[in-house]
C-alpha cells in the first residue's frame, strides 16, 4: 500500500511539474463574493474575484525532480523491507 502511494504522489508531481513548464500564468477564482451565474454571464467581469499566478522559474523543474525520485524510491522500497526482514 505504501508502494501504491508513493507512486501516485510522484506522478502526480511529475504531472503538476509538466503543467507549470507549458503554463506562464493561472487564474485563481475566489470563493468568496462569486455566485454561479457570474461564471456564465458574458458581460460580467470576472477579474474582480480573481488572482494571477506565476510560477518561478524553478518550480516546475523542482516538481519534475522530486516526482522522479520520489517513483524510484517507491520502487526500491519493497526490496529493503524485505531484504531486512530476511536477515
Amino acid at each position: 500500500m505504501w508502494r501504491s502511494l508513493f507512486i501516485a504522489l510522484g506522478v502526480m508531481a511529475i504531472i503538476l511539474g509538466f503543467e507549470c513548464l507549458v503554463i506562464d500564468s493561472a487564474s485563481l477564482y475566489s470563493a468568496s463574493g462569486t455566485n454561479a451565474e457570474s461564471f456564465l454571464n458574458p458581460v460580467g467581469i470576472p477579474s474582480a474575484n480573481t488572482r494571477e499566478w506565476r510560477p518561478k522559474e524553478w518550480f516546475p523543474w523542482a516538481f519534475l525532480s522530486a516526482g522522479g525520485i520520489t517513483i524510484l524510491y517507491a520502487f526500491t522500497l519493497p526490496k529493503r523491507w524485505y531484504g531486512s526482514a530476511a536477515g
